[in-house]
């Protein structure tokens, strides 16, 4: 099992931010590199608890498609999607929400497995870890600079 945890500050009351990560019309716009849509579920709007969405998008030069579902959210403070078909072995990323200070605290814990047991595991420690954090911190500073302004 892989962990990655970021943290972003975001001058921003919890609620916006909170509304901004769930908002599959915004996840589009921000995670453009990549041409991900959403292809299936929810394909617009605010996703919200036991909704699913699947996402269609170019990954290491095949288009990858993901399936995850919104398993547990408390309004304004977290949730968690969980992927339902998908390329990994598990994905799970739970968003957490925390005022701090006037500003919010957002905090990304994802915990994946990857398949092919060695082979995924070399790929998972010289590329798929690094593209992920990279991908999630990029799609983060995309929503601290939209929501801030």
């Amino acid at each position: 099992m892989t962990n990655i945890t970021l943290i972003t500050f975001i001058n921003a009351p919890k609620q916006i931010v909170f509304d901004a990560c769930r908002n599959i019309d915004l996840h589009q716009q921000s995670t453009s590199k990549s041409k991900e849509l959403a292809i299936a579920g929810v394909t617009s709007g605010l996703i919200n608890l036991n909704e699913t969405v699947t996402w269609k998008g170019k990954h290491f030069g095949l288009y990858l498609t993901h399936k995850s579902i919104i398993t547990e959210m408390n309004l304004y403070s977290n949730f968690t999607d969980k992927m339902v078909v998908g390329k990994f072995k598990s994905f799970q990323h739970d968003h957490f929400f925390i005022e701090v200070n006037g500003c919010t605290m957002m905090k990304d814990r994802i915990q994946y497995e990857v398949p092919l047991s060695i082979l995924g595991k070399v790929f998972d420690n010289y590329v798929l870890k690094k593209y992920l954090t990279r991908f999630i911190t990029e799609r983060n500073q995309f929503i601290k600079k939209l929501v801030e302004k």
